[in-house]
């Protein structure tokens, strides 16, 4: 598999040439979300939609993502990887033009159905790649790379508030933000690893269940992401409704929660490689129990703020090292990779509406008692993601395809 030295050790320089790749693509699918983020406001003005209509439109992402990321291994297959990531990526970015240029409702949901099913595969193409370069540098670094996605999408989001603010038609800027990203994706694209399957491997099928193993290493990927998309969705109105927080001091609170998380992804893989994945995601299942507990004891906003905090920091890393126990974890990595995908889409597609379910029923301080609950969830959970020893014979066999390297 690939040009190897005499040793039998993988030439290391393409690897790391493949890692800033693989990084680069990272930033700049991140960087499509928070362009597109920030012009929403501006779509749900031109287009009268009340906000109901707006939340309907808003859940097509995920279910195109949903229904088409396990289509995205069958396309590495043909293709090959590079080829896969490159198209794929490019019609997600190329297609930020589209949610703009909406003329009601219904188109808007069928737009949008694309754009989570584009961002949705090029999400399992970039991963299973990103896998691949982590197994070959026999260290941690999907922490890293999904903190680059964090980059790319706080990046991205700074410019569309700059676009805002100079009220900028959002066509002109999403249209030039997707020429840019176009461009920068394709050049990452040219260095990334160009996996190729063997000719005797069979297609991956169309559509099918999620591996057992992916349903568990997707379990706790859920508790993650559920609690990621609970604080980020309901972090400022947790602080303007339960603790009487002034605008300003509860949007600060959702905006330090997304910044501890990008922070703590862009040192994780440090911190795995010094304890390992299973006592990383441990004690921050920890963090995030306490950082829960908190949320929901709080007096006042400073340990509200301050437990949302810990509950970003607790979480980080989970669905980083989700993707890549689920690369390891069989024969049929892209496929594992898109079951824990799946799940862990679906996760943040019903957090939101069922913290506000809950809420109605009970109150928001209830709704954060689950997020609480599942936090420690990850405790439980985290043995599931330990890294298969070289001798494991359920550990996935690298010559079960063929790579060659930029």
């Amino acid at each position: 598999m690939g040009r190897l030295k005499e040793s039998g050790t993988p030439e290391m320089r393409p690897v790391r040439r493949a890692r800033v790749a693989v990084a680069a693509v990272f930033a700049v699918h991140g960087a499509v979300t928070g362009n597109f983020a920030t012009r929403i406001p501006w779509i749900q003005e031109r287009l009268d939609l009340s906000a109901g209509q707006l939340g309907l439109a808003l859940a097509f992402p995920a279910i195109g993502a949903s229904v088409a990321m396990p289509l995205a291994g069958r396309i590495s297959h043909r293709f090959g990887a590079r080829a896969a990531l490159r198209g794929l990526l490019a019609l997600w970015t190329a297609w930020l033009v589209m949610p703009p240029v909406s003329s009601g409702l219904v188109w808007l949901c069928g737009v949008l159905f694309v754009y989570g099913a584009t961002s949705g595969m090029s999400d399992v193409a970039m991963n299973a790649l990103g896998v691949e370069v982590e197994n070959r540098l026999g260290r941690s670094i999907m922490s890293g790379l999904h903190g680059m996605w964090s980059v790319g999408a706080l990046t991205g989001s700074a410019a569309g508030t700059i676009a805002a603010h100079a009220e900028s038609d959002a066509r002109l800027h999403l249209g030039i933000a997707a020429a840019v990203l176009t461009v920068l994706g394709a050049v990452a694209c040219h260095w990334v690893l160009d996996l190729r399957s063997a000719p005797e491997e069979h297609p991956p099928p169309r559509f099918a269940l999620p591996p057992r193993s992916a349903l568990i290493i997707g379990a706790v990927g859920f508790c993650a992401v559920f609690a990621e998309g609970a604080s980020l969705d309901w972090s400022a109105v947790y602080l303007r409704d339960v603790l009487d927080s002034s605008p300003g001091v509860a949007a600060a609170c959702t905006t330090a929660f997304s910044c501890t998380m990008a922070g703590a992804r862009l040192i994780g893989d440090a911190v795995v490689g010094r304890f390992g994945p299973v006592r990383t995601v441990r004690t921050g299942g920890v963090l995030a129990t306490a950082g829960g507990l908190l949320v929901v004891t709080a007096p006042g906003p400073a340990l509200a703020i301050a437990g949302f905090g810990l509950i970003g920091l607790g979480i980080a890393v989970v669905v980083p090292l989700a993707f890549a126990a689920a690369g390891r974890s069989g024969p049929a990595p892209s496929q594992a990779i898109a079951g824990v995908a799946t799940i862990t889409y679906t996760s943040g597609l019903i957090a939101p509406a069922a913290i506000g379910s809950i809420a109605d029923l009970t109150s928001l301080t209830i709704s954060f008692c689950l997020v609480t609950a599942l936090a420690l969830g990850l405790v439980a959970g985290a043995g599931v993601l330990r890294k298969p020893s070289s001798s494991d014979p359920a550990a996935p066999d690298p010559s079960a395809s063929e790579a060659t390297l930029p």
